[in-house]
């Protein structure tokens, strides 16, 4: 099966972000729902892509061979249930690797990492976002949540054990 342009970068996104699910893809790809994202994938990317046991959308080892990027996590070392040694992920996600408390430290509020970015970095990038993409770091097992009174998060590695580059 021969892909489109669009196909093909589109392909490469969920390569790049996976493992993912529906909603971060709809932020990617500016669309309307989940559904219409399903729908996609099912119409346009269904030989590159599946669901795992925690219905996570991952990509297929010829879909990952088809596009020139790195996916965003070591495939075995999820699998196994393991965290990855490297990492590709947006430019906000390894600010919060940068700035989140280290596996042996006091697990961070989303509030208090957005304050520690809005110190380390001198940006806002909003409450919602932070959450994402803390929630996008424990998908690929990097960060742990810890629950208190409300969720918390800290690395579940030492942070000179993982490689984190900047995928956009």
């Amino acid at each position: 099966m021969s892909l489109t342009d669009e196909e093909r970068e589109r392909l490469a996104d969920v390569v790049r972000l996976q493992p993912t699910k529906n909603g971060e893809l709809q932020d990617a790809w500016e669309m309307e729902s989940g559904s219409e994202v399903h729908g996609y994938l099912e119409d346009h990317l269904k030989e590159y892509y599946y669901r795992d046991d925690d219905s996570l959308i991952r990509t297929t080892a010829e879909a990952n061979d088809l596009v020139d990027v790195e996916p965003g996590v070591e495939p075995d070392a999820v699998a196994k249930g393991g965290v990855p040694e490297r990492i590709s992920v947006p430019e906000l996600e390894a600010r919060v690797v940068e700035v989140l408390a280290g596996p042996d430290e006091r697990s961070q509020s989303v509030v208090s990492v957005l304050n520690a970015l809005r110190e380390a970095y001198d940006d806002d990038p909003g409450v919602d976002a932070v959450r994402r993409a803390l929630r996008s770091l424990e998908r690929k097992n990097v960060v742990e949540v810890v629950y208190r009174t409300v969720p918390t998060f800290r690395l579940a590695v030492a942070r000179d054990e993982i490689t984190v580059e900047i995928s956009e």
